[in-house]
């Protein structure tokens, strides 16, 4: 039987918010919240590929401590990586410029 996209983006969403990495969870569950609904399957598929991460090199690539590999580094990186510098400034924990 094969799953719906619907399905695999609400078993996305639990996944996004279930990390064990504080950092990561609002990261990951606040872009999955804002951002899975309307993702394409390919981007849905990116986005399932890395969340099999490790929360600490997911968290690492996209504050940008550690380069992105080659495999991750995808739109749904780069709006990950913008995601999180737009929301963290509006939770006042952005960069400082």
């Amino acid at each position: 039987m094969t799953e719906t996209l619907d399905n695999r983006r609400k078993k996305l969403r639990i996944r996004a918010w279930r990390r064990g990495f504080k950092e990561a969870d609002l990261i990951l569950g606040r872009y999955a919240d804002q951002m899975l609904d309307t993702m394409s399957e390919t981007d849905v598929a990116d986005f399932d590929r890395l969340l099999d991460q490790l929360d600490a090199d997911i968290y690492s690539w996209v504050i940008g401590s550690a380069p992105t590999p080659d495999a991750f580094d995808t739109p749904v990186m780069d709006g990950l990586k913008t995601f999180r510098v737009d929301r963290d400034a509006a939770f006042g924990d952005g960069p400082k410029i």
